[in-house]
């Protein structure tokens, strides 16, 4: 996807007329900003605001049984999952490392929508292919390249899509529906999900539907939002991001790419992890020391250097404990520090030096994230 120029997604001229600041995402051409990270974030926080993710991926998996069969490649236990549900989960070699995290859909007993990560639709394509029955009873479908996806966050989010869609079009946290009957006559479906922590929807419509969609909601008063903005604002809800807080080890690149292969425990995560039933990978995850690095966050308690990824993070007597993985101003706290990585032997509430230059060490305070 990285070779030759990027993709532009269905809604690339939207972007454009207005005025956004487009950069190379993964191979995609997709917005960095439009005023700017700040106000963009707390404009999510504080009203609406809509972001273009179409270079996520889409996936369908139907069949007699489906939810079994996912269930022994995930982290999580699909059967327990009923229609019209959204849950969250992982996926493990057969080491036990961490190739991807997907939230999927279950739409009905033999059909479940699923939404790898951008840069991990091939990696997923392949792993999902790897291990389809023989039998030839699960079948997987590739919808991404037809399929732009729209995420509408923040506080005013169900107001404004029943503005634009009216009020029956709206789905509650962590539930899937098919758009229904609706002003603009366009298709797709609704999922309550998200990656801002804020109440509100991604929307999965056909790409000829996808601009007069956001123009609509534009009009009606949603904050266009950039891929600046959503780190940060993932960052303050404590989410992981693919490749950059935890990497397959395939795919690592450079010396920090054993520090960044990871399984579910490690990354500390507090849903998605269901011990009871067989997965691949799962011998990992039930072999750890209370005493081995786990995913944490961490908060400054004084000013300095802003915390970075890679930043490595010790006891108050030097003693190197871990190393951040994510880590930025936070636009909701006033621009305190925070960051999340992987540390070793703490507990909520101790307090660390965060090395973030040569000539300063940050003290900080470890916490379980979300920030705000």
């Amino acid at each position: 996807m990285s070779e030759g120029a990027p993709v532009r997604t269905a809604l690339y001229d939207e972007h454009v007329a207005l005025e956004a600041n487009l950069v190379d995402f993964h191979g995609f051409e997709l917005p960095i900003w439009y005023s700017n990270i700040k106000q963009e974030h707390l404009a999510t926080r504080a009203t609406a605001g809509l972001f273009d993710v179409s270079h996520m991926g889409s996936f369908r998996f139907s069949g007699v049984n489906v939810k079994s069969w996912l269930e022994t490649l995930a982290t999580q236990k699909v059967t327990s999952v009923a229609a019209p549900r959204c849950a969250y989960t992982h996926f493990l070699d057969e080491d036990g490392h961490l190739i991807d995290d997907m939230i999927f859909a279950v739409v009905s007993d033999e059909e479940i929508l699923g939404v790898p990560n951008a840069s991990m639709i091939g990696v997923m394509w392949d792993w999902f292919s790897k291990h389809l029955p023989s039998d030839g009873s699960i079948h997987l479908e590739d919808l991404s390249d037809a399929t732009s996806i729209m995420a509408l966050q923040g506080p005013h989010a169900k107001a404004m899509l029943s503005e634009v869609l009216g009020e029956a079009n709206h789905v509650g946290r962590f539930k899937w529906q098919a758009i229904g009957d609706n002003p603009l006559g366009i298709t797709g479906w609704l999922q309550g999900t998200g990656y801002t922590g804020e109440a509100g929807y991604e929307i999965f419509v056909p790409n000829g539907d996808a601009p007069k969609l956001w123009r609509a909601l534009i009009n009606a008063g949603t904050v266009p939002i950039g891929l600046g903005a959503r780190d940060t604002l993932r960052l303050e809800k404590g989410f992981l991001l693919s490749g950059v807080d935890f990497c397959w080890p395939p795919l690592a690149e450079g010396e920090n790419g054993p520090f960044l292969a990871r399984d579910s425990w490690e990354t500390n995560v507090p849903f998605g992890l269901d011990l009871d039933h067989e997965f691949i990978g799962k011998h990992r995850v039930i072999n750890h020391s209370e005493n081995d690095a786990r995913w944490w966050g961490i908060k400054y308690t004084e000013k300095g250097p802003l915390p970075r990824p890679g930043k490595p993070v010790t006891l108050l007597d030097g003693t190197h404990i871990g190393a951040l993985t994510s880590g930025a101003p936070a636009p909701s706290l006033d621009n305190l520090g925070i960051g999340i990585g992987y540390l070793s032997s703490v507990s909520d509430g101790d307090e660390v030096l965060v090395v973030a230059s040569p000539r300063k060490s940050v003290k900080a305070v470890v916490v379980r994230p979300p920030f705000v």
